[in-house]
């Protein structure tokens, strides 16, 4: 079963980090999830592939009733962000999706409906949970053409989905960045490749530094907190992406 760790509570608000499956097998990608409560209603972000799910359902029910589930948020379109979707529906029908429009008729091969999925437009939008704001945060080309983060301003934390992701080595399982240097290596190559476009990602630092942020939440790897979250924006900002080797 994943490991669950709260990293922000205040009263029913709360955020609670799925991560680190010791079982999951080698040959799938590590993946984080996310959920946000407040009010007696959750969020998943990102909730994962359809082979993690029982993983992840597991570790969620530990900390929250699954039934009490209110929507998804795919920050895009990659199986490892929503294949699961089917699996979450099936146990609460009336669970929506918040996806950009742009894949509103792509991840439905997923599963759902029409009614299922809520569309973001480019420009982002808030959602309402029980009262709590979140804003979506546009990343378009970071790395995908229809592509978001999800802002809490209450807890201060950026759910950045691909950004700031590392691909780590087994030895280096700690929730958190403590070592920037060391980590950041374990970065830089998924970064270089993965995100397609310098004018994006100099538009998406730019965005970011105006928001207060304590923690920086990526799907993959260690999360940012303190100081090393402007110092990952200014290490990204300098960084050419976009480039291929051969």
């Amino acid at each position: 079963m994943k490991i669950t760790e709260t990293i922000f509570q205040d009263g029913t608000h709360k955020w609670v980090a799925i991560v680190r499956d010791p079982d999951k097998p080698n040959f799938l990608v590590d993946t984080n999830e996310y959920l946000v409560t407040h009010g007696g209603q959750g969020m998943l972000l990102d909730p994962g592939g359809a082979e993690i799910f029982p993983a992840v359902f597991s570790a969620l029910s530990s900390e929250f009733d699954p039934s009490a589930l209110a929507a998804v948020f795919a920050s895009h379109q990659d199986p490892d962000i929503c294949s699961s979707l089917a699996l979450w529906l099936e146990f609460n029908p009336k669970m929506r999706c918040y996806v950009s429009w742009l894949w509103n008729s792509f991840i439905p091969h997923f599963g759902g409906t029409a009614e299922t999925f809520i569309s973001i437009p480019d420009e982002g939008m808030d959602i309402n949970l029980a009262g709590l704001t979140l804003r979506t945060v546009p990343a378009h080309y970071l790395h995908s053409s229809g592509n978001f983060n999800l802002y809490d301003k209450v807890a201060k934390i950026l759910f950045s989905g691909d950004v700031g992701a590392a691909l780590l080595p087994a030895d280096q399982n700690g929730l958190f960045v403590e070592d920037f240097d060391k980590h950041i290596r374990h970065a830089e190559g998924f970064h270089r490749r993965w995100m397609g476009s310098n004018e994006a990602k100099r538009r998406w630092c730019e965005r970011v530094s105006q928001l207060e942020i304590d923690m920086l939440c990526p799907q993959h790897g260690a999360i940012y907190r303190g100081a090393d979250v402007q110092r990952f924006i200014s290490w990204f900002d300098d960084l050419q992406v976009g480039i291929v080797k051969g």
